[in-house]
């Protein structure tokens, strides 16, 4: 049988982070989680929007637990000082889901000089899981989940010496980086966690093709040109809806089955139930992983310091 979200098991007592929860995959996820018995922090950069978002959840589920706190990816300062607020208030994070992101975008920076879509598709997901860290050791079974995309398959591994596309910017080609980065990261991180021997499991998922804000904005910024247009119209016409496209990210979450390191997306790609994905291993994916971890430490200068975590947890 199709895994739904009603295979989710009971979170009561469980604190979940949600980037990007105010619309599109985020949300659904959001209200998932929190109609499970989970308590779910909505991390995002519009709060208006995100209490909004907010109250809707409660409009459908009145025992629903949820909080909004601001979080801008594209800036380094922001997301340290919420990642310590978070775990003032939750000390113990059970499950992470790095869903934000940007497609497609003209040429920009972020605040601290990244490529734009580098730094908040992975840098600022790099830099928050990191300080949240503590938390996510202090669970009995911590979960983090980064949200990739089918269009990794189109990305390149990140250069170490032009990570942010000096000279060689395409806005497809930025995307296609950042979400192999995410992928990279999530299999970087499993193996972080088995080095360490911490509990916590380090997940990857793809929606396929949804219908979600994300190719809209790409339009509204016009970087992409004919190819933006061509995506958005796409994902009107043939993509799933959001609820559909966030159950491989809420199955990574949650499936008490999931193992570290796998990856989960639509079984015909684009579209249909979540199921596992295979993995090919070779020697460079290994090599591409290393990599990553190097270059996202020194453009970020933060690195997972476990002894510490695991010493406050």
């Amino acid at each position: 049988m199709a895994w739904t979200t009603d295979e989710i098991p009971d979170l009561s007592g469980k604190v979940a982070v949600i980037t990007g929860a105010n619309s599109g995959l985020g949300l659904e996820s959001a209200g998932a989680l929190a109609r499970a018995g989970a308590h779910v922090v909505m991390a995002v950069r519009d709060v208006e929007r995100g209490g909004a978002a907010m109250e809707a959840i409660i409009a459908d589920d009145p025992a629903a637990s949820l909080e909004v706190v601001h979080l801008d990816l594209a800036s380094m300062a922001s997301i340290k000082t919420e990642a310590a607020s978070i775990l003032r208030t939750h000390p113990t994070v059970d499950i992470l889901i790095n869903n934000a992101g940007l497609m497609a975008l003209p040429q920009q920076r972020t605040e601290d000089g990244f490529e734009m879509q580098l730094g908040v598709n992975h840098l600022g997901h790099w830099v928050l899981t990191a300080k949240l860290l503590p938390g996510i050791v202090a669970s009995d079974a911590g979960r983090v989940v980064s949200v990739t995309s089918i269009a990794r398959l189109i990305g390149k591994p990140v250069d170490p010496d032009n990570p942010h596309l000096e000279g060689r910017y395409d806005p497809w080609r930025a995307y296609g980086q950042s979400k192999l980065a995410n992928y990279h990261f999530a299999l970087g991180l499993q193996r972080a966690f088995e080095e360490h021997g911490v509990r916590a499991v380090s997940t990857a998922a793809h929606p396929g093709l949804s219908r979600t804000n994300l190719q809209a904005r790409t339009v509204e910024e016009g970087g992409a040109g004919t190819s933006g247009s061509v995506s958005a119209w796409l994902a009107d016409t043939t993509g799933s809806d959001p609820a559909e496209g966030a159950l491989p990210q809420l199955r990574a979450a949650t499936d008490p089955g999931v193992l570290g390191g796998e990856l989960f997306g639509p079984r015909w790609v684009s579209k249909g139930p979540p199921v596992r994905r295979p993995l090919v291993r070779r020697r460079s994916l290994d090599a591409a992983v290393e990599r990553l971890w190097d270059v996202s430490t020194t453009e970020t200068s933060v690195w997972f310091d476990f002894d510490a975590a695991m010493a406050r947890s």
